[in-house]
């Protein structure tokens, strides 16, 4: 028996993206020598999103590139599988932009620690701020969000599971479940 909980649908998600967007907006007093990174896959959906919300609120286009930090994550070595590599996009200067780090989930850190390591294989930009849908706790590194969507409190049993349309899924939503669920 499944113990899924809905916790953000199409909309929430859609209304939390604008929100993110005019935060950014506000923190960095618009678009000028901002760029999002999104964190491959969930995270780059994300960046794309948030690049359609900066220019319908400010008219303007902000680079978006995607990062594959595959071989930077700290658990290769215990990984039982061999990694998945992706390409990483970013086709455009890091230094001196300032950087907004895009995921769909925070939950230990490790992610976003393998990826500021990732970014300064690109150069060094003036700042890097991370901006997240969901922030579910339990970290492991000293790492914050400096955007969130939503903060929701789990168990260490539970999985959030960031579904989206543009991976084949039928419906954007986020869900909470026992880990073993399907």
């Amino acid at each position: 028996m499944s113990q899924n909980s809905k916790i953000m649908d199409k909309e929430t998600i859609r209304r939390s993206l604008m929100r993110l967007a005019h935060e950014i907006l506000e923190k960095n007093k618009g678009v000028t020598n901002l760029c999002l990174i999104g964190i491959r896959t969930g995270g780059a959906i994300l960046a794309d999103r948030l690049q359609k919300c900066i220019r319908e609120i400010e008219s303007a286009e902000v680079p978006v590139g995607v990062l594959d930090i595959t071989l930077y994550r700290d658990d290769l070595a215990i990984a039982n599988t061999q990694p998945v590599l992706r390409e990483t996009l970013i086709d455009f200067d890091i230094k001196d932009k300032k950087v907004i780090l895009v995921d769909d989930v925070l939950f230990t850190g490790r992610t976003i620690r393998a990826a500021l390591d990732a970014l300064t294989d690109f150069g060094r930009p003036a700042n890097i701020q991370l901006a997240v849908l969901i922030d579910r706790g339990h970290r492991e590194l000293p790492i914050r969000a400096d955007y969130v969507g939503k903060n929701i409190p789990t168990a260490a049993d539970e999985d959030v599971c960031v579904i989206l349309q543009e991976i084949g899924k039928k419906e954007d939503e986020v869900i909470v479940k026992k880990r073993g669920d399907r």
